[in-house]
């Protein structure tokens, strides 16, 4: 390859300024769901206090799986919390070579193995209670239960994702996502405690209670694997939509050229970055191809390398 057809294989796809351009990649409402997931954590320390005191006090186990699993969301939401504050602090960092946006994806896999670590202990306590039945004060336990579920309704619906005319990510904010669900889990939890409690007081069922704690983490369980599911294919950055990567892929064959080689990835709640390789005789300029790109919501970051004179044989 002679040097000025050098120069033109390796000529950047945009200014220097492009270069330059802000690359937090924070999502739109990262400070509402930082304040709100700061605000259901104080409420969760009330409720971990109130449901594991109630269910030590009144022998329910369904109420001290209850607690346990708040005391995980305690711990989630500190997490997430943090997970916040640390990409809003390092956002412009330059250490981070594509932004700080995927530090609450760390955090949702590390509260989604704290919930699969809740489950285990639940599960491991109520097949412990239904061996060695204990006696249940249901008349005391029942209003706790109840009262636990209105709180876990509450906090879910504080930590809803905000919702938006025109929303692309599919995934949106996960740290959100699974704070959110921890307090979903968490309502199902107490609604079988409250089903538990209350065969165990109309029909004498012993292992009723515990039966709904066995229940509760099963549920839980599942949850768990989802999110580390989620969580770790972010992490991997495995290519988060392969309808985009076709429509990618689509329009810039349609500027002449063919796509030998393109790579999608998230790098943060609702962007999303790029890198393909174009090449053959009627390539175009890499300008082109990125103005082909520019209304695709979530395309955040565009890297084109042009090769005019086809793929090395």
């Amino acid at each position: 390859m002679n040097a000025p057809t050098a120069r033109k294989a390796l000529e950047p796809d945009a200014s220097l300024d492009a270069f330059r351009a802000d690359r937090t990649y924070l999502g739109a409402d990262h400070l509402r769901n930082e304040r709100r997931t700061r605000l259901v954590a104080g409420i969760c320390v009330v409720s971990l206090v109130i449901q594991v005191g109630g269910g030590l006090a009144f022998n329910s186990m369904a109420l001290v799986a209850g607690g346990v699993h708040m005391a995980g969301h305690v711990a989630a939401l500190v997490i997430a919390a943090a997970a916040y504050a640390l990409a809003r602090r390092y956002a412009a960092d330059p250490r981070f070579s594509f932004g700080a946006g995927k530090i609450g994806y760390l955090a949702a896999f590390a509260n989604a193995v704290v919930l699969g670590v809740t489950a285990l202990v639940v599960l491991v306590e109520s097949v412990e209670r239904i061996v060695a039945p204990a006696e249940v004060g249901y008349h005391a336990a029942l209003p706790l239960a109840a009262a636990g579920l209105v709180i876990s309704l509450f906090c879910a619906w504080l930590l809803r994702p905000a919702q938006r005319a025109h929303d692309h990510d599919r995934l949106g904010d996960l740290n959100l996502s699974v704070a959110h669900l921890h307090l979903t889990a968490d309502a199902a939890v107490a609604g079988l405690a409250i089903v538990g409690l209350g065969a165990g007081k109309l029909f004498g069922w012993a292992w009723a209670d515990p039966a709904a704690g066995v229940l509760g983490a099963v549920l839980i369980a599942q949850f768990a694997f989802v999110l580390m599911s989620r969580a770790g294919a972010v992490l991997l950055d495995m290519n988060p939509s392969p309808e985009l990567a076709e429509e990618i892929r689509r329009r810039l064959q349609a500027e002449g050229g063919r796509v030998i080689d393109l790579h999608l990835w998230r790098l943060g709640p609702g962007h999303h970055a790029v890198i393909a390789v174009v090449a053959g005789e009627d390539a175009r300029p890499a300008e082109a191809y990125r103005v082909q790109l520019a209304d695709l919501p979530g395309l955040s970051h565009i890297t084109i390398e042009v090769r005019p004179e086809g793929p090395a044989r």
